[in-house]
């Protein structure tokens, strides 16, 4: 049995337009913009401000040390002058369950909570932010756990081991299918009963005003919370993009060919693998005792394998499953589409920044290959197409997005796309995927990503991008090291705004914490 499950992709949508009560009468007729909102903090008119970029963070402390806090300390150090964080996904792990956000989520980012001096006291559903921390959904946000599972999940150890599994945070709840994320962070107008109470909610909230007309104003200190499962905001002149790419990175059909049978054969027999694989650790896990700080470790580095293959796992059987062109979700995507191509439209927008939780190019060694890593690419892909092909010269040979934030990945990376032949060339993407959840190795196969193109002359396979930095796990045995990492975001200049990056990594060498900031680069 999977340890962990996943809700369909028209099952994501259905239920998150319910909580937020998508396209109710009363919404329509105030003409408000479900999927736009102002960060009114009085500094959004400053044409240079800074931000921070954390993703894959929301896990427990590990034994004698707390990595996902340990970033958030070098956060205040560096970052004290930010107006917001964005945050890449994987809230909460290992699935998005409602009890583990006050120790997963509101214990290590008290101080950028109203209350956070007195964490315990704080529900994850009435958060309210001092600095903003702004998330997309990633993946173990959606996940839920099978009910044989779920049966003994807050129980004893001693019922754990029934599973094999030690000391794995599966809740009692799972995610419920994205309802503790929409409850922790979204403005959950399901909750709202009465009509009238509504109506009064709507007209307390939704005041601010963009072209697109009334859209809900995010006042830090008072109200923090966001409008939809993906959205925009406009700060400082630049157009930000949050985008829910867990309903469009379904991998694309294999082809009912000769080639795409035997490509069926081996992701059968890699399954087959990977189970056995996955046997292996637990009976090795059987062996172990948490009680035991050297043994303990090995227990969190088997329990990282087991994320790995459950990963592996599900990338592989959607692969596998039959797909139809509702578990694409076209209505986001066509979403950005229009929405980018409005913000070049726009001559205030200087530029334009989209954060997301799959990378549409990445080496780190489990995602690098997998099909929903080519399916988010693809989709993308076609959207800046459909943009470029609109806007003609309008944009003048810049990029159709100035930066491309991603998580999944659990590193910091940044890549640049090559001339790809589509309008996603000569992009810059970042993934600071490393906050929290235990960092992962780069690729064996180099820094070079390749494609294989199906054209109309035949196949071809042609570079698309480069790896330019990548800080993750490396070495071995004793000389292993585990950087834990997220970035820093200046943004500059007026017309023609430029991005510096500066990427922040603490490290435990020792049994010390040691932070430093790498060198910066400009965009």
């Amino acid at each position: 049995m999977r340890l962990i499950s996943e809700p369909p992709v028209p099952v994501k949508i259905h239920k998150m337009k319910q909580r937020v009560r998508w396209q109710h009468p009363s919404i329509v007729q105030r003409q408000i913009d479900q999927t736009s909102m102002v960060v009114d903090d009085d500094y959004q008119e400053n044409s240079e401000f800074s931000f921070m970029v954390i993703g894959d963070s929301g896990t427990k402390s590990h034994y004698s040390h707390h990595p996902q806090r340990q970033v958030m300390e070098m956060m205040l150090k560096y970052g004290g002058d930010c107006r917001f964080v964005l945050h890449t996904g994987d809230v909460i792990y290992v699935v998005g369950s409602r009890e583990y956000y006050p120790r997963n989520f509101i214990q290590p980012y008290r101080e950028f909570l109203v209350g956070g001096e007195n964490p315990d006291s704080l529900t994850y559903d009435n958060m309210v932010f001092k600095l903003p921390i702004l998330p997309v959904l990633g993946n173990h946000d959606y996940y839920d756990v099978p009910w044989p599972y779920r049966l003994v999940a807050g129980a004893t150890l001693p019922l754990r081991r029934i599973f094999r599994y030690k000391d794995i945070e599966i809740g009692w709840h799972g995610s419920n299918q994205g309802d503790a994320y929409a409850r922790a962070f979204l403005d959950y107008l399901g909750g709202i009963s009465y009509p009238l109470e509504l109506e009064r909610h709507l007209d307390q909230y939704y005041t601010a005003k963009t072209d697109n007309g009334r859209c809900l104003r995010y006042q830090p200190g008072e109200f923090t919370r966001l409008p939809n499962r993906y959205y925009t905001f406009r700060y400082g002149g630049i157009d930000f993009f949050a985008l829910d790419s867990n309903t469009f990175n379904t991998p694309e059909p294999l082809p009912a060919t000769q080639a795409g049978d035997a490509y069926r054969q081996q992701l059968q027999q890699r399954r087959l693998e990977i189970e056995q694989e996955e046997l292996q650790i637990l009976a090795a896990c059987d062996k172990l005792n948490p009680n035991y700080p050297s043994e303990a470790e090995q227990l969190a580095d088997l329990g990282g394998k087991l994320d790995q293959i459950n990963e592996i796992k599900i990338d592989v059987e959607k692969q596998l499953e039959s797909h139809t062109s509702a578990d694409v979700d076209l209505e986001q995507l066509e979403w950005l589409k229009n929405r980018l191509i409005e913000s070049w439209h726009n001559s205030e927008v200087r530029g334009r920044i989209i954060f997301l939780h799959h990378p549409p190019y990445v080496t780190e060694a489990t995602k690098w290959h997998q099909g929903q890593t080519l399916a988010v690419r693809h989709r993308l892909r076609w959207a800046f197409d459909q943009v470029a092909a609109t806007l003609g010269n309008l944009h003048q040979g810049r990029p159709i997005a100035d930066l491309v934030f991603s998580g999944h990945a659990h590193c910091l990376e940044h890549l640049q796309t090559e001339n790809t032949g589509y309008a996603d060339s000569h992009i810059n993407y970042i993934i600071s995927g490393g906050s929290g959840r235990r960092p992962r190795r780069q690729r064996e196969e180099g820094l070079e990503l390749m494609e294989t193109f199906h054209e109309a002359n035949g196949i071809s396979t042609r570079k698309v991008a480069n790896s330019l930095l990548y800080v993750g796990r490396s070495g071995h045995g004793l000389n292993t090291r585990k950087p834990y990492s997220c970035v820093r975001v200046d943004v500059l200049g007026d017309n023609l705004p430029q991005f510096r990056i500066t990427p922040m990594v603490t490290e435990l060498v020792e049994d010390k914490w040691c932070d430093r900031l790498l060198n910066s680069f400009v965009i």
